[in-house]
């Protein structure tokens, strides 16, 4: 089962932008996780919410 092409455009509803911006955000701090793991690359991530709060992640060798 193929999905459809997401429209890459603001998300109005503020519910359902907040969801989407929880499961992308836990997306991609588990990518980021697996390519530091797999590769074994020094990988560091930081995203902002829309509201200030900081998400990061650093493999072990860039602390």
């Amino acid at each position: 089962m193929v999905r459809g092409k997401t429209e890459m455009k603001r998300i109005e509803n503020a519910t359902s932008r907040q969801v989407t911006f929880s499961k992308r955000r836990n997306g991609l701090l588990k990518k980021a996780f697996e390519l530091s793991v797999l590769c074994d690359a020094e990988v560091g991530l930081i995203v902002f919410s829309p509201r200030g709060k900081l998400y990061e992640f650093s493999s072990s060798r860039c602390h």
